[in-house]
């Protein structure tokens, strides 16, 4: 019995030591700078946008203050080490199209460092 304790308590502290270095990635990472670079307010359209970045993450619809229903594309990354967690890369892109599928405005956040 002692030693299958022993045995269990080894394998459990194995386990959490690996789980603490996992290393973890959600989304596809992508290049902020060369989005704000080439897109254009007015201009751009969602197939381009497509062709720069990938499928979004999520989509959905925002409703502004005036009433107007814009398309939302949002784009996420995040990559780290659960070990790490302070030294996780985080980014977020959010796009607003009109019914027409042009970009009317975009927002990103990262964290600052």
């Amino acid at each position: 019995m002692k030693a299958t304790l022993r045995t269990l308590f080894i394998c459990l502290s194995l386990l959490l030591a690996a789980c603490s270095a996992t290393a973890f990635h959600v989304g596809n990472n992508f290049d902020l700078q060369a989005f704000s670079n080439k897109v254009v307010r007015g201009t751009t359209s969602q197939a381009e946008v497509r062709s720069w970045l990938g499928a979004p993450s999520s989509t959905g619809v925002r409703v502004e203050t005036d009433g107007a229903r814009l398309e939302e594309w949002t784009y996420y990354f995040a990559s780290g080490t659960l070990s790490n967690l302070s030294g996780t890369e985080l980014k977020s892109l959010q796009i607003k199209y009109d019914p027409r599928g042009i970009v009317q405005g975009y927002n990103w956040s990262i964290p600052a460092h």
